[in-house]
């Protein structure tokens, strides 16, 4: 519904529904820090990180924003804006240091303090069980192109149920699979930062089975928890209506967003994008059963969306390199000339609405969250204030064609803002501030922004005003 603004008497103002679910996320390798502290091994994104080049200004998480040694600070932030939910991420590393065997009890009862922070602060925790940093040791095993991890992944799950089972209600069990798998093992943009399309294919496959596998594990101790896992999806369309194009378009989504919404949804990969990489991988990983595996009933679907893909058909030009896309490195990625963020990507709030709207068309009823959303830009501190009214207009917008979803009928439970914190960004380092609350990484001070007391406002009122 929308209300009438006093001040105008334009109706402006959109209201959620009073159950709806406001929160912000955050991952474990970008904010914790404390590396080495009480018994955490090397992750994935520990080696990578130390390899030259592979981050910019040679940045690592060692101590990112010591969220380790800070969490009631920031949980009593998350307080100061009436955050319902907070996302994070248990690093496996903290718990099961070698991604085998015994739990680190010392890793445990970290996050059992932050719970107990949250807890007494009201706010609903929201679990993500994998957000990027694999154990070395796993990696060095092979990694997500093996099919062991996927086991040892269900095995960790079991662990952390059982130790937070009886305070944590939502369960994500990946964050992103599409990026684990294309830019950790096909582009090597992130970690491990290995090129191996083949092995890129075989990790999505096995990353989807440790999904299943500890979906499994997670309701054979609960039935009755809410389980989900969370994809980043992108509307993709093509630049003109000429059938090259389309073709183009066909082939993104489905390395994009069906090859992991079709396994999850509809129990099948589609037989398009499996012939278009036919060349890369036989798809001969699938084992009887996994597809039933991967399949099995989830309770939501969260989405992370920050821009959408319009593209060409190729024009003879040399194949990206860089491309994420297996047998699509030499589709033409096309810029519509839209405001973009500091990472480079076309701010398209309408691309939200045709994501959620696709996926509530064309797939099987679930509940929808949008899990992360969000916006870098080149914050500053001035007289103490970090004020971005591009970050306020951007979720201002977003936020604006969620409820366009709802008002369609998609079934839109919750929205996370990304990130509560500027962070540790990946190959970006420090260099990109996504965060509602301002970090100064020398002396970790946090300021929130403008955009913080936007989103309170937003929640304290139920609507975007």
């Amino acid at each position: 519904m929308t209300s009438t603004r006093p001040d105008t008497g334009l109706e402006t103002a959109v209201r959620f529904p009073a159950d709806f679910l406001w929160g912000a996320a955050t991952a474990s390798y970008q904010i914790e820090g404390a590396v080495t502290a009480d018994g955490r091994s090397p992750s994935i994104w520990d080696v990578f990180s130390r390899q030259p080049g592979a981050v910019a200004n040679g940045d690592t998480g060692d101590e990112a924003c010591d969220h380790y040694h800070r969490y009631r600070e920031d949980v009593a932030i998350m307080s100061s804006l009436g955050l319902r939910s907070y996302r994070f991420s248990v690093a496996w590393p903290r718990v099961q240091p070698t991604g085998r065997g015994p739990a680190n009890q010392a890793g445990l009862d970290f996050y059992k303090r932050v719970l107990d922070e949250l807890q007494n602060a009201g706010i609903e925790p929201w679990v993500t069980l994998y957000h990027w940093d694999l154990p070395q040791a796993l990696e060095d095993a092979g990694g997500w192109p093996n099919r062991d991890t996927a086991e040892r992944f269900a095995e960790y799950a079991a662990i952390v149920h059982k130790e937070f089972g009886d305070r944590v209600r939502f369960w994500t069990t990946l964050n992103e699979p599409w990026v684990s798998a294309m830019l950790g093992y096909h582009n090597g943009v992130h970690a491990p930062g290995r090129r191996e399309p083949a092995a890129a294919l075989a990790s999505v496959h096995h990353l989807l089975l440790g999904h299943g596998l500890a979906t499994s594990a997670l309701r054979s101790q609960d039935p009755g928890a809410t389980v989900g896992i969370t994809l980043n999806l992108a509307a993709t369309s093509a630049a003109t209506d000429a059938p090259a194009d389309l073709d183009a378009a066909r082939r993104i989504d489905g390395l994009a967003n069906r090859l992991y919404l079709d396994p999850l949804l509809l129990g099948r990969y589609p037989d398009d994008v499996v012939a278009d990489v036919a060349a890369l991988s036989d798809f001969s990983f699938v084992e009887d059963g996994d597809l039933e595996t991967i399949s099995a009933p989830i309770d939501m679907l969260g989405i992370n969306y920050y821009t959408t893909n319009v593209v060409a058909a190729p024009d003879g030009s040399p194949p990206d390199p860089g491309s994420p896309h297996p047998a699509a490195e030499d589709v033409r990625h096309i810029g519509r000339g839209a405001p973009k963020t500091a990472m480079g990507w076309e701010i398209d709030p309408d691309g939200l609405y045709r994501t959620l709207k696709m996926v509530a068309d064309k797939y099987p009823a679930v509940p929808l969250y949008v899990t992360e959303n969000g916006a870098a830009f080149d914050d500053e501190v001035v007289d103490g204030v970090v004020d971005d009214p591009d970050r306020v207009a951007y979720f201002d917008s977003h936020l604006r064609a969620c409820h366009r979803a709802i008002a369609a009928g998609v079934p839109l439970r919750g929205y996370f803002a990304w990130s509560l914190l500027d962070n540790f960004e990946w190959a970006f380092g420090y260099d990109k501030r996504f965060g509602l609350v301002f970090v100064d990484y020398r002396t970790q001070r946090r300021i929130p922004k403008t955009s913080a007391r936007f989103y309170a406002d937003v929640i304290a009122r139920n609507e975007v005003w």
